[in-house]
């Protein structure tokens, strides 16, 4: 072909007006930002995968450094008990359907709980329930292995804390880990979507701290102030507890089994998780509902699982089978 006659769809040249290639990547790497779907259309290649993607980690720091506007928007009792509210309720969400329920099936609930669940869950900002039930599910299978996505005995604390997390490999979710959740559509748009809930969350408190402010002005509040306490910092806190299960739940604690893994047992962990910090326990046999084996292994998770079941909101939950619980105590 003649260059007279060559066109630029022909010779391979952008179509005039079309954006070029370089800024086509970084509005793909927006899109991430609200659409996870791009994510999972598009594999990395192999050497970028577990380089942490800081464009799609921007909206992750900035809620971080949001926290420091309480340094200008003060502090409330009302504020404090919402930001402490929001994530007992938001870590009972992680630690019983994030992770008991979706994760490992240790109980049933019906589609309508299931849902009501996932949707508080999504409202953490650690993604959404098939996508954390995926990298669980092969966190157990390669467990402190060259394949486990946050082994701290690998990849030091930071990594197994947080940078992991941020990867480009990480942000997709493994189908393949989770087609018996995966059928729910309802399930779906929470994982490809997975920032709408917690945006609606954050301007659901402001408004509310807004209206506080005019309808009740002795409680000392704002929509600055709720936004700030009741999202950002209770998020925050949320994020760094849940994830000490991936950094320090594999390096301190004690052992009562001999896993092939370096879970730990650790009770101030366990505190601030609900019950999740018995990980040694929980590794060696991840099929019951109940984390702490022991009557005095504090498991507020498996406390009030106990109560939805007497209100028949859960089910079937598994026990500790005998002789597991027999080899706990040899």
């Amino acid at each position: 072909m003649s260059s007279e006659s060559c066109t630029n769809a022909d010779c391979g040249a952008p179509a005039v007006g079309a954006p070029a290639p370089g800024a086509r990547t970084a509005m793909a790497r927006l899109r991430r930002w609200v659409d996870t779907r791009v994510d999972d259309d598009a594999d990395p290649e192999p050497a970028d995968a577990q380089r942490i993607d800081w464009l799609r980690a921007l909206p992750f720091l900035a809620m971080h450094v949001a926290c420091a506007g309480v340094l200008w928007v003060g502090v409330s009792a009302v504020a404090l008990w919402t930001a402490a509210a929001l994530y007992a309720l938001r870590m009972f969400a992680l630690t019983a359907f994030y992770h008991r329920y979706f994760s490992h099936r240790t109980f049933s609930a019906s589609r309508g709980v299931q849902f009501t669940f996932a949707l508080i869950g999504a409202s953490c900002v650690q993604r959404g329930p098939l996508w954390w039930a995926a990298h669980h599910r092969n966190h157990h299978r390669h467990a402190d292995t060259a394949l486990d996505p946050h082994s701290p005995t690998l990849r030091g604390f930071l990594w197994s804390h947080a940078g992991w997390f941020l990867t480009r490999a990480a942000f997709r979710t493994d189908w393949a880990r989770v087609p018996d959740f995966a059928k729910y559509p309802e399930l779906r748009w929470l994982d490809r979507y997975d920032t709408v809930v917690p945006v609606v969350l954050a301007v659901l408190l402001y408004v509310f701290g807004a209206w506080l402010e005019t309808a009740v002005p002795e409680a000392g509040t704002s929509g600055a102030q709720m936004l700030v306490w009741g999202f950002f910092v209770s998020t925050v806190a949320l994020f760094h507890a849940t994830v000490t299960i991936n950094s320090l739940a594999h390096r301190v604690g004690s052992r009562r089994f001999d896993t092939a893994d370096d879970s730990r047992n650790n009770a101030w962990l366990a505190l601030i998780t609900f019950g999740e910090g018995w990980h040694n326990n929980h590794h060696f046999f991840p099929g019951t509902v109940r984390q702490g084996f022991r009557w005095w292994e504090l498991d507020i998770t498996w406390y009030l699982l106990r109560g939805l079941a007497a209100f028949g909101l859960v089910r079937n939950l598994k026990p500790i089978p005998a002789w597991v619980a027999a080899k706990g105590r040899g």
